[in-house]
C-alpha cells in the first residue's frame, strides 16, 4: 500500500549496462589501515562490495544506484571521466549558493565544511577531486520496498548507511565517507484528507518523506489550509526538519513541527514498515517525533494536522545607532518580545556587527499589522524618544503564503561557523537579566560575529506527548550566530569553529547552564551534545534507540546512540 502510494516516475541519474561502468564512476585512494570487525567496511577493504554486488544491488532497486560524480568536478582536471570546462564551471561556482544546485544531487551538502573540500569547485584546477567525504553511491528510492533493500545491503556488507533529502543539514548527519545513502528526495506523494484519533479530528496532510516545505504548503493552500513548516522552502520536511523539533513562521500559533505530527511512517533496521502512532509504537513515535533524525529508522512519510488559512500581517524594522543606546534599545525590544509572541507573533531578527538591528521578517497570524506595530510600541517608542533613525514598515496580506512569499523569497545557503541556543523566557523577564543578555550579544558582535534570534511561543503542549526538547516549552527565542564561512579555506573555519566553541558562546552559557540546543541549527561540534540536544529525555531516546536498532544501522556523531561509534582520522566509522 505505502509503494503505490509513493511511486514516482524515477529521475535517472546514471544508467549502467554493466558493472564495471558503476565503479569507473567512483575512485579510490588506496588505504592501509585495516577496518576489521570494529570499524563499518571502507573502500579499498578486502570486504568493500564488489562491481557484482553493487550491480546485483542496482539490479534489485531497478536501475536505482546513483554513483557519486562530485558536483564540482568540471572545476578539475583530477577526477576521471570528467573533462575540465571552464564555462560549466563557473556556472557551479555562481550557483554554490543556492541550494537547487545542492538538492538535485544524491551526494553534494549544504554545509560545505561536511565536504571537506574533497572535490571543491572553488580550489586550484589541479586541486584533487575525489569522492572524500560525499557519500559513493545512493539509492534514489521509491518506495518502503527500496528501503528495506538499501539498508539489508548496507548491513550485509557491513558499510555505513546515510539517510539524505536535499543536503540541508548543519549536523553531518546526511553524508559520509565511504558511506551508501538511502536518497529520498523524490519520493513526493502528498495526500489531504479527514483524520479522527483520539488525540485529533480534523484536516490532516499525508506527505511523502521527499517533500518540500514549499511544496506542502501550496498543496496545502489551495484547498485552504497551511501546513507549519520551515523558514526555507526547499526543506524537507518529513526529514530531519520535523523529527528534530522544526521551527516555523506559524510556531507562535500552532507551535513546532514535531507537535503537528499524527503518524510516521518508518522503516526500522530490522526492514519492518512500521505506523507509528500515540496509540501503535508509541514510542517509536514520541522518539521521532522531536527526538532527532536518522537514526530510529527511515521515514517514508509522516501526517500531520492541516489548519484553516488566515488573513496574515507582517512589520519589518532596521536602525543603525553608533553610540551605546543602541543596547540599550535591544534590550527594550528583547523585554518586548513576549508580549509580541504570547499574541502569536513570530520575529525574525538579527545583530551585526557595526550596531545595526534588522528584522526582515514576522508573521501575524489572523492579527493586522496595526496590531502588530501596537505590540512593538515600547520599542518603536524608545527609538522615537532617542531621536533614532529607523526604517518601519506595515503589511498586511490575504493569506499566510502570501505573507510567506513576500517576506521569505528564495534564500542562499547560510554559509556560517555556527553557534546556537535556546534562549529561556526568564532571560528576558528583568533588567538586570536582559542586560546581561544584551552584554553576551554585545560580546558577539566585537568579534565579528552576527548573532539571529527567532522569537516564538510554543509554550502550550502538543496533543500527543513527544520528545521535543523541553527547553522549548519555557524559551522566548532560538539564538543562532557565528563566524563567515571561507570556502577557500578549510583551515580558517576549523580555527573559527573553535572562536565560536571558546570565544563566543561562553558569555551566553553563563546566562543559560542548561546549554539546551535547537537539533538542527548549532554547533556540531559541542561536547555536551546529548544534554543541549536532548535534555533530560537522553536516556529514554537512548532505549528506544536500541530497541529499534541495537547494531546502529543507522548513525550521527551527534544522534542518539552517536556515542557507540566515531569517525576516524581517514573517514572510516568505527566502534567508540
Amino acid at each position: 500500500m505505502a509503494d503505490k502510494f509513493f511511486f514516482k516516475t524515477r529521475v535517472q541519474i546514471v544508467g549502467w549496462t554493466s558493472a564495471a561502468v558503476i565503479v569507473a564512476a567512483v575512485t579510490w585512494q588506496a588505504l592501509t589501515l585495516s577496518s576489521g570487525t570494529q570499524c563499518r567496511c571502507f573502500p579499498g577493504d578486502d570486504c568493500w562490495p564488489s562491481p557484482a554486488n553493487w550491480a546485483a544491488l542496482n539490479q534489485s532497486v531497478h536501475g536505482a544506484l546513483v554513483a557519486t560524480v562530485p558536483i564540482g568536478s568540471p572545476c578539475h582536471d583530477t577526477f576521471p571521466g570528467v573533462a575540465y570546462d571552464a564555462e560549466k564551471c563557473a556556472e557551479i561556482q555562481a550557483n554554490w549558493p543556492r541550494p537547487e544546485l545542492h538538492e538535485k544531487t544524491a551526494h553534494s551538502v549544504m554545509a560545505s565544511i561536511f565536504a571537506n573540500m574533497s572535490c571543491d569547485p572553488f580550489t586550484a584546477r589541479d586541486a584533487p577531486c575525489k569522492i572524500g567525504t560525499y557519500v559513493p553511491y545512493a539509492v534514489n528510492a521509491s518506495g518502503a520496498a527500496d528501503y528495506k533493500k538499501t539498508i539489508a545491503f548496507a548491513k550485509e556488507h557491513n558499510i555505513r548507511l546515510v539517510v539524505r533529502n536535499t543536503g540541508h543539514d548543519y549536523m553531518g548527519k546526511s553524508t559520509g565517507a565511504g558511506a551508501l545513502a538511502l536518497w529520498t528526495h523524490y519520493i513526493k506523494g502528498t495526500h489531504i484528507f479527514d483524520y479522527s484519533s483520539p488525540a485529533y479530528r480534523g484536516k490532516a496532510m499525508k506527505i511523502g518523506a521527499g517533500v518540500v516545505a514549499g511544496e506542502a504548503q501550496r498543496t496545502a493552500t489551495a484547498e485552504g489550509y497551511v501546513v507549519v513548516e520551515g523558514d526555507c522552502e526547499t526543506v524537507g520536511i518529513a526529514g530531519g526538519y520535523a523529527q528534530g523539533g522544526g521551527t516555523s513562521p506559524l510556531a507562535s500559533k500552532f507551535g513546532l513541527a514535531s507537535d503537528q505530527v499524527l503518524e510516521w511512517e518508518v522503516v526500522t533496521a530490522d526492514g519492518t514498515l512500521r505506523a507509528a502512532t500515540p496509540t501503535q509504537n508509541q514510542d517509536l513515535y514520541w522518539a521521532l517525533s522531536g527526538g532527532g533524525g536518522g537514526t530510529y529508522g527511515a521515514v517514508l512519510s509522516m501526517t500531520v494536522k492541516l489548519h484553516k488559512n488566515m488573513p496574515t500581517s507582517a512589520v519589518t524594522m532596521s536602525f543603525t545607532e553608533v553610540t551605546d543606546t543602541f543596547w540599550e534599545i535591544l534590550r527594550i525590544f528583547i523585554m518586548n518580545l513576549p508580549a509580541a509572541v504570547d499574541a502569536g507573533a513570530t520575529l525574525y531578527w538579527m545583530v551585526v556587527p557595526g550596531n545595526t538591528f534588522l528584522m526582515p521578517q514576522t508573521y501575524f497570524p489572523n492579527g493586522t499589522a496595526a496590531e502588530f506595530a501596537q505590540l512593538l510600541q515600547p520599542t518603536l517608542q524608545a527609538l522615537e524618544d532617542n531621536m533614532i533613525q529607523y526604517a518601519f514598515n506595515q503589511m498586511d496580506f490575504l493569506t499566510f503564503e502570501d505573507a510567506y512569499n513576500t517576506l521569505n523569497p528564495t534564500m542562499n545557503i547560510s554559509a556560517i561557523n555556527f553557534g546556537g541556543r535556546i534562549i529561556p523566557r526568564s532571560l528576558v523577564a528583568t533588567d538586570d537579566s536582559a542586560s546581561d543578555l544584551v552584554s553576551a550579544i554585545h560580546s558577539m558582535t566585537d568579534n565579528l560575529a552576527t548573532f539571529a534570534g527567532v522569537s516564538m511561543n510554543v509554550s502550550k503542549p502538543p496533543t500527543s506527548p513527544n520528545a521535543v526538547h523541553p527547553a522549548w516549552r519555557d524559551s522566548i527565542f532560538f539564538a543562532l550566530y557565528g563566524l563567515h564561512y571561507d570556502q577557500a579555506n578549510y583551515t580558517a573555519n576549523v580555527v573559527a569553529q573553535s572562536v565560536v566553541n571558546d570565544v563566543l558562546s561562553p558569555p551566553l552559557d553563563k546566562l543559560v547552564p542548561e546549554r539546551a540546543a535547537y537539533l538542527n541549527e548549532a554547533n556540531f561540534d559541542q561536547a555536551d551534545w546529548k544534554h543541549s540536544f536532548y535534555g533530560k529525555n537522553y536516556a529514554k531516546l537512548l532505549a528506544i534507540k536500541r530497541k529499534y536498532d541495537p547494531h546502529n544501522v543507522f548513525w550521527g556523531s551527534t544522534a542518539v546512540g552517536g556515542e557507540a561509534l566515531q569517525v576516524m582520522a581517514d573517514g572510516r566509522l568505527c566502534k567508540a
